[in-house]
């Protein structure tokens, strides 16, 4: 079979999917999560993002990426077709829910205390009796909610290290990245610090159910080329010494 019927029938196929070459295209909703995503001047970039926006070209989709608050970005993705929401906590709640691509990213969760307090954990079941602060739509949250714990949401993840300070929550639940970013921007290194490193996950784009498979497999296969050509591990280079220090 020559190039020209192969094209011919994986375009056939595509059709037989529900995929056009007009109905090629998804939007990205992502929030404001460095370094995974950023703003830099009127452009969002990142660490994931530059993982996305590579993975769709390779896979000829064209993409729109908006930066919105987590829970409205996770809910769009949820109820609006060609749709999908990055970077995504894949937990077994999730599965179900939506179409997965990746991983695009990994991070690890930590609990943050005020050094006044000086609390020590072992273990995230020495944390039952505290109340622990979270975000609305997060994934932390619903792990701690799904296992009992007592916990606080805000509608900002800032809001958890300002609680923190004032007792109004006895832990902030973060991941390590933003945690120490959020830390060190307001000048809150020695006040807030890391009382307990507790879990790793994976991170993901999650597409709409109605995404087309044939999309998400494109998406898929893009990924795995760009691990086998090492141009996931630049990008990961790319921003390993981010922020940079002042010059």
């Amino acid at each position: 079979m020559n190039q020209k019927s192969l094209a011919m029938l994986f375009a056939a196929w595509l059709i037989g999917y529900g995929v056009t070459a007009q109905s090629a295209a998804l939007r990205l909703t992502t929030e404001n999560s460095p370094p995974f995503n950023m703003m830099e001047g009127d452009k969002i970039v990142g660490r994931a993002t530059d993982l996305v926006r590579e993975m769709a070209e390779r896979a000829k989709l064209t993409i729109s990426i908006d930066m919105l608050p987590w829970a409205r970005a996770y809910n769009m993705a949820l109820k609006d077709a060609d749709t999908c929401v990055f970077a995504t906590t894949r937990t077994p709640e999730r599965e179900p829910l939506f179409k997965w691509v990746g991983p695009v990213g990994a991070s690890e969760w930590v609990l943050y205390g005020s050094a006044e307090r000086n609390i020590k954990l072992n273990s995230i079941e020495d944390a039952r009796s505290m109340t622990i602060g979270t975000y609305v739509g997060d994934a932390r949250d619903e792990y701690f909610r799904s296992r009992g714990f007592r916990v606080q949401s805000a509608s900002d993840d800032l809001s958890n290290p300002r609680k923190l300070l004032l007792n109004r929550i006895d832990l902030w639940a973060a991941s390590v990245v933003r945690g120490a970013l959020l830390v060190a921007q307001h000048d809150w290194t020695g006040k807030v610090v890391p009382v307990l490193a507790f879990h790793k996950v994976d991170l993901y784009l999650a597409c709409h159910a109605d995404v087309p498979t044939p999309l998400v497999d494109r998406l898929n296969a893009a990924l795995l080329g760009m691990v086998r050509d090492g141009t996931t591990r630049a990008i990961e280079k790319k921003y390993a010494r981010w922020p940079l220090p002042p010059h």
